[in-house]
């Protein structure tokens, strides 16, 4: 079980359904949110300044949405792979969750090396199962 997780999405219907499976398959034992990447990296950046360095107090893995306003899963992926993030939060894992079937998004998920895995919505017990497999 993993200790916090991070769910970014703009739909808040996909975030409540997020949760719920994620907590009715024990899966992880804290989910945080955020309504875009802008939210997630002011998330980030408070980490930061609380002392990221507490062992549970980051996420170790991020459920991601691709197709946001204000700003998109790719933008959020491009600040959070610099330096500044990569050096604090080496450990944390993205899982891109998303809506689309675009093959390019797939492939483009890839040239991030935080991305794990491309998923699509919705997220259910049965992925969390093949997740647990996955992250260790």
């Amino acid at each position: 079980m993993l200790e916090k997780i991070l769910c970014v999405d703009d739909d808040p219907i996909t975030l409540m359904l997020c949760k719920k499976v994620i907590k009715k398959s024990d899966f992880s034992q804290e989910i945080d949110s955020a309504n875009n990447g802008e939210e997630a990296l002011k998330y980030f950046d408070n980490l930061i300044i609380e002392n990221v360095n507490q062992a549970n107090n980051f996420p170790q893995l991020i459920f991601l949405d691709l197709n946001m306003p204000i700003m998109n899963g790719w933008e959020f992926l491009d600040i959070f792979s610099k330096n500044e993030y990569l050096e604090n939060f080496y450990k944390t894992k993205v899982i891109v969750l998303s809506s689309t079937i675009d093959p390019n998004d797939i492939k483009k998920s890839k040239d991030y090396p935080m991305v794990i895995e491309f998923l699509s919505k919705p997220i259910t017990s049965e992925i969390l199962e093949i997740l647990k497999n996955i992250i260790k």
